[in-house]
């Protein structure tokens, strides 16, 4: 599913008026016919008591329509207007003015105070305050009302976000409602998928409000939710070297686990052949425990990382295989990181650089434009700020362009780890993966996914696509190890331990809380 920012929603708004001729009063009408469904579905309406926040946009206009639709159906509603009711305009005066004939008590709010009873007495309470064009920070009685709302208790319906999130970040502006479930308009906006705003939504919908096919699936909009990908399936004739060849070179003294979990997670994920290049010293070690990876021991620097002098024979090695991870613990050893980008420059099979792989590409990114062959890159917030020469918080507060950017200068496939990672494809589309969970911000954890995308192309699938399903498979495995040992105290071994179990759970199919889930939301 496709995700909007604020402004593309706007224009499909004025597209599917001015082009498709539907007209605004009835995009609103169908947005508060979908809240006031979710409304109906999960909680019930008749003779239940129901408070409304309307703000003074359109958010407010839609929660005219839903308080008619719970009169209409037997509820008791009030409805309060933060401002003054003389300032709507278009469709949202129009349904003010339809709501005033009704039996329905409305009024307007200037403190917080005079409502705080109507809330308590309340049996749920609607949110169509602030909307997603949210600029500034909440303040003053606004404030406090959200405030009110929040520690009420009371089960709340957010009308397209919850007042106080950022449409376009997710961020929180100075307060946010915490609703139970939000439904949201057209297309989920950035703010509803992103943390901490996909926290706050509680159970996430999306209604299309009778947009057509064609407008709310256009190319034109880059963004979307990571897609299923269906696993190629495995041949009953295969042997170790058809189900796909990678070289790992990482690890270095004081780094043993690096090495061994980029390694062996390609094996656990469905590769068929994992060889590992690591300093000598340090191959004893990783055999103990990972003794299925073949191992290349390679001549160290005085330090224990691998030495320059190695470079031909690697070169020549991973000329061979399917895909080169370059980086897992390598160290910022200056020899090491000159081999890394001697390395870039001369393989002519895809590369995936991760970690001390990626500080040694920083210096000269130009390797990446030149190279022939796709580079996927696989950074954290820290890193990513070293590649853009961009600040972390900057990137924080405008990842998705700033990765589109990136992803288009540097011609490659770039994963920005983090809640609901995003990859970044050279053609400038961002895909949203929905897997994972808090337990997996653990040392390993991205050691392993290194390998789980080796091991995607491995199996079959072209670069983009093992990018887009290593990701989503390494957050499957660390739900699966979550559902079993919980978020405190996981570990990238227990995220290892269950990649097997997330290839079959993939290729059985999910059941439809799990579609909902790992589809980010579900569709009226």
């Amino acid at each position: 599913m496709k995700i909007s920012n604020v402004n593309e929603m706007r224009e499909l708004d004025r597209t599917a008026i001015e082009t498709y001729g539907i007209r605004e009063e009835l995009l609103m009408e169908n947005a508060g016919d979908a809240v006031y469904f979710v409304i109906l579905n999960k909680f019930g309406i008749k003779n239940k008591r129901f408070v409304v926040f309307c703000g003074m946009g359109n958010n407010g206009g839609d929660g005219f329509v839903i308080a008619r639709k719970l009169h209409s159906n037997g509820a008791l509603v009030k409805v309060f207007i933060l401002g003054d009711q003389e300032k709507y305009r278009g469709a949202a005066k129009l349904n003010l003015d339809i709501l005033k004939r009704l039996p329905v008590e409305i009024r307007e709010v200037q403190d917080e105070p005079s409502v705080h009873m109507d809330i308590m007495h309340s049996d749920a309470v609607v949110d169509a305050i602030l909307g997603t064009g949210l600029m500034r920070e909440v303040k003053g009685f606004y404030r406090h009302i959200i405030d009110n709302i929040n520690k009420s208790g009371k089960i709340v319906f957010s009308a397209d976000i919850p007042s106080g999130v950022s449409g376009n970040t997710g961020k929180v502006m100075g307060i946010a409602v915490k609703a139970d479930y939000t439904v949201t308009f057209g297309l989920p906006k950035l703010g509803n998928l992103m943390f901490p705003g996909y926290d706050l939504c509680g159970e996430l919908y999306v209604t299309h409000i009778s947009f057509p096919p064609e407008l709310y699936d256009s190319d034109h909009l880059k963004v979307a939710v990571t897609p299923h990908i269906s696993l190629p399936p495995r041949d009953a004739r295969a042997h170790k070297g058809s189900m796909g060849q990678a070289l790992f070179i990482s690890g270095a003294s004081g780094y043993l686990g690096a090495p061994y979990f980029a390694a062996l997670s390609f094996l656990k994920a469905g590769g068929g052949y994992s060889r590992l290049a690591a300093p000598e010293s340090t191959t004893p070690y990783i055999a103990n425990k990972g003794s299925e990876i073949v191992l290349l021991p390679q001549k160290e620097t005085a330090s224990g990382s691998i030495a320059l002098e190695n470079k031909d024979f690697l070169l020549d090695l991973a000329n061979k295989m399917d895909m080169v991870v370059l980086g897992p613990g390598l160290s910022l050893e200056a020899e090491t990181l000159a081999l890394v980008r001697e390395l870039a420059k001369d393989l002519e099979v895809p590369l995936l650089l991760d970690g001390d792989g990626i500080t040694a590409i920083c210096s000269d990114l130009q390797i990446l434009k030149e190279r022939k062959t796709e580079t996927v890159l696989t950074p954290h917030l820290g890193e990513m700020a070293r590649i853009t020469g961009i600040d972390a918080r900057e990137i924080d507060n405008d990842s998705i362009e700033i990765l589109q950017r990136t992803s288009r200068q540097l011609q490659s496939f770039v994963v920005l780890k983090g809640a609901h990672s995003l990859v970044g494809l050279p053609d400038g589309r961002v895909f949203m993966n929905m897997s994972g969970n808090s337990g997996m911000a653990t040392a390993g954890s991205g050691d392993v996914l290194t390998g789980v995308i080796a091991a995607m192309l491995g199996l079959g699938l072209d670069v983009g696509e093992a990018v887009l399903k290593g990701v989503f498979l390494h957050g499957l495995a660390g739900d699966l190890a979550a559902e079993e040992k919980g978020e405190d105290g996981m570990t990238a071994q227990d995220i290892l331990d269950c990649l097997p179990s997330a290839l079959k759970k993939d290729r059985e199919g999910f059941s439809v809380d799990l579609v909902d889930r790992y589809n980010g939301v579900r569709i009226i």
